[in-house]
């Protein structure tokens, strides 16, 4: 033992294990990702999306149309019988007479029938004199309410004004005009006055109102109304069955392309061609043969897997049988005694591939993102890991030692892989370490990171090899080491999980020219701390 912290031949009997005995005889389970029960309301129809969204917006516009088309047909209805009133209007306006300074009305009976020639409506008029007085027509026919500051430029204009009001209850369309009896005349322009500005009275205005109910108004209308609306209930149906045959058509597509991949055979992961699918849909078919690329491999590197290991397998197996038909042949007692020891050592070395395998098994089948990592002291951890492996550094003739750190070395992490992950590494260490080496154990901080190393006295790893040594099953020629070529792929499989970089030296401590030594250091991250609640 060196100088360096040892007293670790202490520890009690039967500490020491190897790798053939992963997690410390837990029960291999591999992982199964949960399988959360369907939800039949979360799923959705495609067709049944795109179909809402076409249709929502058209049965939402629709009534907003017949609105519109309300209010314009309206708008066209009156106009026409605004210009037949306002033409009643000039005509009656025409009649008025101003005889002695008073007006008068001069409407033959002629006149009078024609304005109340109308079947369907009723027709009322009332012409007023300047002072309100009522000169002819309709008395019960309301004046305008808003005839004031603006009325002479109206009686200059002669312009007609419309208004909606109501006579006896009944709503009427009214039309009516202020009309100029004296006519303006230009006076002399006053000292200190604008020369041509108009100097008088105001003017006196007659009033002409004709009014007439709205039942030919509503009447047309409505015609209008059901010319432009009947046809929409025609044609509506005649487009929802448009968008639902546009759809399946738009749609049909996805649907062939389900066909094509339900129809392809089950171990076939060759890549859809994307040129026989619409545009849209040519990311998700990236994606998708992206995902069939991943999977191929996986499947390529199971069915490796379980190759290599079934051709692993068949040494000790055949070694065993081998030496069972020895043993059964001979009668010599040393003989069989021989031949029971070669037996026990071909069932270990058995053993110890088939358990690793279960445990490189259960390091891949872990998701990353599944892991629950706690905080975990790599010091501790390291320190228990070497003291399991004490007793098989005697067997060895190995000089074992551990370097602790000043400081605990904190990370985050799954403390059973971990050790796995250390016991790979010293079981490696240990079989390559000729006998009387020495295989050292050490954690220290490096800025942030922290670090786990495990360095050895052997023959060393040349650089070519060391990007290869991860590998299943490789093994370095010449190397005359018994093993199963799976520790190191074990230990990369954890490392990566734990977010740790692996990197391989040749051992800075050994002088050796022949046996330069190796040094394994993994740089672990720093642990991620939530951020505390305020209080």
């Amino acid at each position: 033992m060196n100088e360096h912290e040892r007293g670790l031949a202490d520890a009690p009997r039967g500490a020491g294990q190897d790798a053939s005995q992963p997690f410390q005889g837990a029960e291999y389970r591999p992982y199964v990702p949960p399988n959360p029960e369907p939800d039949e309301n979360i799923r959705h129809s495609l067709f049944g999306e795109i179909l809402d969204w076409m249709l929502a917006p058209l049965l939402l516009l629709w009534p907003m149309s017949i609105a519109i088309t309300y209010l314009v047909a309206k708008s066209i209805a009156n106009q026409p019988f605004d210009d037949a009133l306002e033409d009643r209007v000039t005509v009656l306006s025409q009649q008025i007479r101003t005889v002695a300074g008073r007006p008068v009305v001069q409407l033959p009976g002629s006149a009078r029938d024609v304005l109340r020639a109308d079947d369907v409506d009723s027709v009322y008029f009332q012409i007023s004199g300047p002072d309100g007085a009522h000169l002819d027509g309709d008395r019960d026919l309301p004046r305008p309410r808003m005839a004031g500051p603006d009325a002479e430029e109206r009686a200059r204009s002669g312009s007609v004004v419309f208004r909606n009001d109501s006579i006896h209850g009944t709503p009427v369309r009214v039309a009516y005009s202020w009309v100029n009896l004296d006519p303006l005349r230009e006076q002399p322009a006053a000292p200190g006055t604008a020369q041509g500005q108009a100097q008088g009275p105001a003017p006196a205005l007659a009033l002409v109102q004709v009014a007439e109910t709205l039942d030919k108004r509503a009447h047309l209308a409505n015609e209008i109304i059901k010319g432009v609306i009947l046809p929409q209930f025609i044609i509506l149906p005649v487009i929802l069955a448009l968008v639902w045959f546009a759809l399946s058509r738009g749609l049909s597509p996805l649907a062939e392309l389900q066909q094509r991949i339900r129809a392809r055979p089950q171990d076939d992961l060759s890549p859809i061609d994307p040129r026989q699918v619409p545009e849209e849909i040519s990311p998700l078919v990236g994606s998708f043969n992206d995902m069939l690329e991943r999977l191929a491999q996986t499947v390529e590197m199971q069915k490796r897997f379980i190759a290599d290991a079934a051709h692993q397998m068949k040494t000790p197996l055949a070694g065993m049988r081998m030496q069972s038909e020895l043993a059964l042949r001979q009668v010599d007692p040393g003989e069989i005694h021989r031949s029971l020891e070669q037996l026990a050592k071909s069932s270990e070395s058995a053993t110890r591939l088939v358990n690793q395998l279960l445990a490189l098994a259960r390091a891949e089948n872990q998701p990353h993102a599944g892991l629950a990592f706690d905080e975990i002291d790599l010091a501790q951890l390291a320190r228990a890991t070497v003291q399991d492996w004490v007793q098989a550094s005697f067997a060895h003739g190995i000089d074992l030692g551990f370097e602790p750190s000043e400081e605990p070395l904190l990370i985050a992490g799954n403390a059973l892989m971990l050790r796995e992950l250390l016991s790979n590494l010293i079981d490696n260490a240990l079989r390559y370490t000729p006998h009387g080496g020495s295989v050292t154990v050490r954690v220290r901080r490096d800025g942030e990171h922290a670090l786990l190393e495990v360095e050895d006295t052997g023959p060393g790893i040349a650089p070519s090899e060391r990007a290869n040594v991860f590998e299943r099953f490789y093994r370095i020629l010449g190397s005359n080491v018994q093993g199963s070529g799976l520790g190191l792929a074990i230990v990369r499989e954890i490392a990566q999980q734990h977010g740790a970089e692996i990197d391989i030296f040749n051992n800075p401590r050994s002088h050796s020219p022949k046996y330069p030594g190796s040094l394994f250091r993994l740089t672990f991250p720093p642990p991620v701390h939530e951020p505390e609640d305020a209080a």
